[in-house]
Order: structure tokens, then sequence, then C-alpha cells
């Protein structure tokens, strides 16, 4: 009997749709065993991939971290182990930048099983009562965020994720710079205008991130409209939760669409695998167009597909999540790939939220996330 051990992160998303496909595959191989556990969201963005590699031979995981694991050789490489052209499938039916996000070096350290980044949400019944129109500008969000009743993730790495969304509307490119994240007054001015915006939604923002706004929009009648958190398409679904959410696009800003940042996971194999054939084998049938369109999003899983973002049956469950959001995850900037961003990003979240949170003052924020970047680059 072959053992495989994996870990996931805890919620619906992130772990009925392995351990599903897992049952599957133990269906189809009977020597084969495929045990699944899960952490939180947080410690999802924040574990060590060393440490990981170390107890389970699959991991569902994100991509800032796929240059530590192909420096670090901590995963192999699909490219080793894979028909090229599965992979090549794969990479035709991205969605948005999702393969692209995992493939560095010239390899393939992970297959985007779930794609994601900030889309906008809304309770259509309450939409509906109150009369509201679904803002289309950021000046109509501003608006209608006066209310009250608007609200988004803000927790220290969302806005930080937030804040590069911010810097591309005003103009500027990201991480193209050796002493700067973006010009120095765009950042400062991206803070400020985020700030505004945040400055009218509930204080509790700070403190939540994308599944707790969701469960507060679909457990509470306390927010109509959300217009950028990470996308569950769960919540989309009827009899997920008491509530059902409508997923749409991004406002424009100064005549553009927001580009948020792509986010979305992935199924790695550890390199410290006793069983990489099979751990090989069983990434491919998670990562193929059938399950993904079938058991992976039947059993909660957001698919990392094109096709199962475009499939009539699958939109049909959930309001048209996919097809209706597929432009803005098209459109979603990437993190850079250099071995040093994940150094930036853990120590620049906290920096930033204590900006937004009016704890310090937003000039020497910018000054030490850019101190940070600069550190970051020597790793």
């Amino acid at each position: 009997m072959i053992t495989l051990k994996g870990i996931a992160w805890n919620h619906t998303r992130g772990f009925t749709s392995v351990v599903a496909t897992a049952q599957r595959f133990e269906e189809l191989n009977p020597d084969v065993r495929i045990t699944w556990e899960k952490r939180s969201l947080q410690a999802f963005a924040d574990a060590s991939l060393g440490e990981l590699t170390a107890n389970y031979d699959l991991l569902i995981m994100d991509n800032p971290h796929v240059s530590i694991a192909a420096r670090d050789k901590v995963l192999l490489s699909f490219d080793d182990y894979l028909d090229a052209a599965f992979l090549k499938e794969l990479a035709n039916n991205s969605v948005g930048k999702s393969h692209a996000s995992y493939h560095v070096n010239g390899k393939q350290w992970t297959l985007a099983t779930d794609a994601a980044t900030p889309i906008a949400t809304w309770r259509e019944d309450l939409v509906s009562k109150y009369n509201v129109q679904i803002p289309k500008t950021w000046e109509e969000l501003m608006k209608l965020a006066k209310t009250g009743k608007v609200a988004f993730a803000s927790i220290p790495i969302d806005t930080l994720m937030h804040h590069f969304m911010m810097c591309i509307a005003l103009g500027a490119e990201v991480f193209e710079s050796k002493t700067e994240v973006a010009p120095r007054q765009i950042m400062i001015e991206a803070i400020k205008t985020y700030k505004e915006l945040l400055d009218l939604a509930p204080s509790f923002c700070l403190e939540m991130n994308p599944i707790k706004v969701y469960e507060r929009m679909t457990q509470t009648n306390d927010i109509i409209y959300s217009p950028f958190n990470y996308g569950y398409s769960n919540y989309s679904k009827k009899n997920y939760a008491d509530h059902v959410l409508k997923a749409g696009g991004l406002v424009t800003f100064n005549g553009k669409r927001l580009r948020s940042t792509l986010g979305g996971a992935g199924i790695a194999v550890s390199s410290k695998t006793k069983h990489a054939e099979i751990a090989m084998k069983y990434a491919e049938f998670i990562a193929s167009e059938k399950v993904q369109s079938g058991l992976y999003f039947e059993f909660g899983g957001q698919p990392g597909h094109r096709k199962s973002w475009l499939d009539e049956g699958v939109n049909k469950q959930c309001k048209d999540f996919f097809k209706d959001t597929l432009q803005t995850l098209d459109e979603a900037t990437m993190r850079p790939q250099y071995y040093g961003y994940m150094h930036f990003q853990d120590e620049a979240s906290p920096v930033i939220h204590e900006a937004i949170s009016g704890k310090t003052s937003i000039e020497a924020a910018v000054d030490k996330m850019n101190e940070i970047y600069k550190e970051s680059l020597t790793h």
C-alpha cells in the first residue's frame, strides 16, 4: 500500500475539493491512500516550504513561494515527470497568468488547480431592496461606501495586494526599480486613495480576510457590496450559505479598470516524497479538465482550468461566477518571481497596515517598505 500525505487550507474551496479527488483517485488506484490535512488561510500564506515539504508529499500552495521552491529544490519539477503535451494543454488553458505564476527557471513547479484574484461581489437581494446601483467607477464606489455597507478584506497581506493594484491604477509599474516598489510619490498617493475608501468602510475590515468578509456578507445584512476581495465561488452557489453572492468585475479608476493582484493555488509534489511517480499521477488527475469541471468543482473547488471557467454547467451552479469574473482574472497582475520576494511580502504587510490604520505616517511607511524591498533583493 502506498500512502501519500497532503496539506491544504481550511476552507471548503481548499479542502473538500482535494479530499473528494483523493477518494476517487483511490477508487481508481486501490493500492494508494491519500490523506489530506488542513491549515488556516494565514498559515497557508506564511508557512515555510522547507518545513512543509519535509512532512508532506503533496502541497496546495500559492504562487509567491515558487521562486523559493525552485532555488531550494524542495519541490519536484512537473517537466521531469509529466507528458509535455499535458503541460502545454494546461498552459494553453490558463486562467490569466495562473500557470505562468508557477513557472520559474524554465520549469513548472506547481500545477494551477485553483485560480483567484480580487473581484467585486454583492448581495442582489439587498441591491434590489435599497435600490442601489452597482458602481462602475471609483467615484461611484466612494459614494456607495458612504452608506457604510461596503466592505473588503484589509488585514496586512490583503492591504499590500490592494496597494499594488492602486499603484498600477495611478500609472506606475511595480517592482521595476531596484530601489523602490514604485515611484515614492505614487506609493504615497496609492495609500492615501485606498485609505479614503477604507475610512468610509466598517472598522472590522482591518481585521478581516476574504473568507470572513464573505461569511459576514452571507450571514448578516451588514454588507451590500465588496469592491475587491479574493474571489470564492462557493458563496455564489445555491444553499452553500444563508444568502447567495453575485460576482463581477472591478470598477474603473481614471477611466481604466482596476487590475488586481493574482492569487489562487496549485498542487505541488515534495522533493522528499518516496512515491514521486504516483504523487505526480495524482497531481495530473486533479489538474485535468475533466476532474476540474467535475468532482473538484462539485465538492467546493475553484478550478484553475480555463475550460472549467467557460463551462456552462459549472457556471449554471454559481450564478455565472466564472464567466462574469474571467476578464478580471485575465487582467490581473502577477507578483514578482525573485527569491527574496517573500521576505518583502512578510515584512512590508504589517508596515502598510499600520499606515492605513493611522498608527504611523504614510510617508514613513512608504520609506520603510522601500528599505525592506532593497533588503529583499539581497536575499
